[in-house]
C-alpha cells in the first residue's frame, strides 16, 4: 500500500520579539519597591534561616506591612501596599490568627479589616499540576501583591539538592510572579553555620539562592537576631539586631543597643581543646558536630595542625601527639 502523505504540521507559535527601545518603561512614579530596602517590587526570593530564628514571624510581620502600609519592623516603609496571599503549612490558622493579630495590635492596625488571606488546605504541592491550578486560581480571584509559602520544603517532594528538579518548580513561580505581578517570598531552611547566615547557607540546591531577586536570612546571634539583605538590583542595607517581644502582644523589635559578639577562639585551638577534653581519637565527623564548623574550614585546619606536628590521625580518628 503507498505512504499516505504526511499530516500537515502547524508551525509552531512564534515567540514575541521587540527590539529594547519599544519596551514600555515603569509606569511614572513607580517605586523599585514593595517594602523600602527590605523586598524589591514584584521580587522573588527566599527568607532564609535555621530552626527556631522566627522566620515565620518575620513572614507575618512582611505580611501585615504589605497589607497595611505601615513600615514592616517599625523602620522599613512600604511603598506599594496590597492584599497577601499566604500558605502556612507548619501553623494551625487559629496560630497564624493569633500571631497576626498581636502583630496588629503591637503595630496598632485593625485586625478585622486585615487583607491578609490564609490557604486552608491541607497540603499545596507545587510539584502537581493540579495544585499549582488550584495556586492560580487563589491567585486570580485574590489578586495578592505578596505571596508567602511557608515553609518551602513542605511545598514539595522533590529531590532538594537536584538542580534539574528545582529550577523547574522555581521556574513555575517566577511564571506565576510575571504573570500576575506580585512578590513571591519563600521561607527556607539554611545549615548550621557558625557565621553569618548567607544564600551558601540554603539547603538544598544552590539555584535557590541564585533564583531571589531578594532574600533575607535569620541568624541568631546570642539572645538577638541578625537580619541581613541582600538584593539583585539594589545595595543591601546595614545588618539590623531583631529580638522577639515575647510578652503579649507578642512581636519582632529592632534593638537599638550596640552588642559585642561572642568571643570565640581560633579554630585550631577549638581542635586542640576538643581533642585534649576527650578520652579517644575523634572522627572528623564527630568534630565537625562538636564544634559546628564547615567541613571545609575544619579540613583546612586540620591540615596544619598535622604539618605543623601538633595532631595525628589513626585509624580510630584525629588524637593529639605526645
Amino acid at each position: 500500500m503507498p505512504t499516505p502523505p504526511d499530516s500537515p504540521v502547524a508551525p509552531p507559535e512564534p515567540l514575541r520579539v521587540l527590539q529594547v527601545a519599544d519596551v514600555p518603561p515603569e509606569p511614572e512614579g513607580q517605586s523599585h519597591w514593595l517594602v523600602e530596602h527590605l523586598w524589591a517590587h514584584q521580587a522573588v526570593g527566599v527568607l532564609g534561616g535555621s530552626p527556631k530564628c522566627c522566620k515565620t514571624y518575620l513572614a507575618l510581620e512582611l505580611a501585615l506591612a504589605v497589607a497595611t502600609g505601615t513600615p514592616c519592623l517599625g523602620r522599613f516603609p512600604v511603598a506599594d501596599p496590597g492584599p497577601v496571599l499566604l500558605f502556612a503549612a507548619e501553623d494551625a490558622p487559629v496560630n497564624i490568627r493569633a500571631r497576626l493579630r498581636d502583630l496588629a495590635q503591637a503595630r496598632r492596625v485593625d485586625f478585622d479589616t486585615l487583607p491578609v488571606f490564609l490557604i486552608l488546605s491541607d497540603q499545596l504541592r507545587l510539584d502537581l499540576k493540579p495544585d499549582l491550578a488550584r495556586l492560580v486560581h487563589a491567585i486570580h480571584t485574590q489578586q495578592p501583591r505578596l505571596l508567602i509559602l511557608d515553609p518551602f520544603v513542605r511545598m514539595h517532594r522533590l529531590q532538594e539538592n537536584s538542580a534539574q528538579e528545582i529550577s523547574g518548580l522555581l521556574a513555575d513561580l517566577r511564571a506565576l510572579q510575571r504573570r500576575f505581578g506580585l512578590a513571591v517570598l519563600l521561607v527556607h531552611h539554611t545549615r548550621k553555620t557558625n557565621g553569618q547566615a548567607s544564600g551558601q547557607d540554603l539547603r538544598g540546591s544552590g539555584d535557590l539562592h541564585a533564583w531571589g531577586d531578594t532574600n533575607l536570612y535569620l541568624h541568631r546571634r546570642q539572645d538577638l537576631l541578625r537580619l541581613t539583605v541582600e538584593h539583585r538590583a539594589a545595595a543591601a542595607p546595614e545588618p539590623v539586631d531583631l529580638a522577639l517581644h515575647g510578652q503579649e502582644p507578642a512581636h519582632l523589635v529592632i534593638n537599638h543597643t550596640p552588642t559585642q559578639p561572642r568571643h570565640r577562639d581560633p579554630l585550631d585551638q577549638q581542635i586542640l581543646a576538643a581533642l585534649h577534653s576527650q578520652p579517644s581519637p575523634l572522627t572528623q565527623a564527630q568534630l565537625r558536630d562538636l564544634l559546628r564548623v564547615r567541613n571545609q574550614a575544619l579540613t583546612a585546619a586540620l591540615h596544619q595542625l598535622r604539618d605543623a606536628g601538633r595532631i595525628a590521625r589513626s585509624s580510630d580518628g584525629w588524637h593529639l601527639t605526645t
